[in-house]
């Protein structure tokens, strides 16, 4: 009676010495399985990052995004301090972290009404680099301090004296070299002391230093007051419409006619020092100064 091929086999197999048989059973192929997968994603600052494990993510509120889908790497190479870097990159449409979230909006438009047509599609380079709005003068809201006219004017005549031992002054300069638009930084321990007084206590007012700024405009030009304050890891950037982080006490933010003068304060972070250099910028530009010695 004969035996099955398979039979066969495993008689043969049973009879091989079994040194050979080791070296057989190494040989044979190990059972194919899954790859392990990775976990790719956008950091808020922008950064992307590949992981074996969702506990690897280095950044909280991450976007997974799948491999095909990734934005292209575009590295920054400015060499800017960390908190100034990752303020503006969490601001810029282009952040692939912006693009990624951008791109899903797009995949789920709101459904149009019942009977009417949905509206054509936006260009794509129109979603993603939009025309930046005009934006109208405002008149920040303040606190409670009565100051004089001329009182105002010392305020503006101490911004202007500080720069001779304690310079802090930015320039935006035309075509020709001469300044358009002055901006200057200063402090007064006198008015920190007269403004606290007009909150009178009031919650939420930081202990950080406050400075005066003075921005005069020697052509027409707009100032928006778009301050950044850098120290070590701290980046503060005021809100324009909390008077307890930033104020205007003359003049008002917008387009300035030659000779008009935007006088403000603006509350520091409670952990900001005066005494050391503090990077300040102001749009494309930037200073290092220190202020309070």
């Amino acid at each position: 009676m004969s035996k099955s091929d398979s039979e066969i086999t495993r008689g043969i197999l049973c009879r091989i010495p079994s040194r050979l048989g080791f070296l057989v059973l190494a040989l044979a192929p190990l059972p194919a399985g899954p790859a392990a997968a990775s976990i790719t994603g956008v950091c808020p600052d922008g950064s992307m990052y590949i992981v074996k494990r969702a506990e690897n993510i280095p950044c909280p509120d991450s976007k997974r995004v799948d491999p095909n889908d990734m934005p292209p790497i575009r590295p920054a190479y400015l060499p800017r301090p960390y908190g100034w870097e990752r303020f503006q990159r969490e601001q810029d449409p282009n952040n692939p972290y912006n693009l990624i979230e951008d791109e899903r909006r797009d995949e789920a438009p709101e459904a149009p009404a019942v009977g009417t047509a949905p509206p054509p599609p936006e260009p794509q380079t129109a979603r993603r680099n939009p025309p930046a709005p005009s934006l109208p003068a405002v008149e920040a809201a303040g606190p409670r301090v009565d100051l004089t006219a001329d009182e105002l004017r010392d305020l503006s005549l101490i911004v202007e004296i500080s720069q001779r031992h304690a310079p802090a002054t930015l320039e935006r300069r035309g075509e020709s070299g001469d300044p358009t638009l002055v901006l200057r930084l200063a402090h007064s321990s006198a008015f920190e002391a007269r403004l606290r007084e007009g909150f009178g206590g009031r919650a939420g007012l930081s202990s950080g230093p406050v400075l005066l700024f003075s921005a005069r405009a020697h052509d027409p030009e707009p100032f928006h007051a778009n301050l950044t304050f850098v120290q070590g890891h701290l980046a503060f950037h005021p809100t324009h419409d909390d008077p307890l982080q930033f104020g205007v006490l003359r003049g008002s933010l917008g387009d300035l006619a030659a000779g008009d003068e935007v006088l403000g304060y603006v509350v520091l972070p409670e952990r900001v020092d005066l005494g050391l250099p503090l990077d300040v910028y102001w749009n494309d530009r930037q200073l290092t100064a220190r202020i309070g010695r």
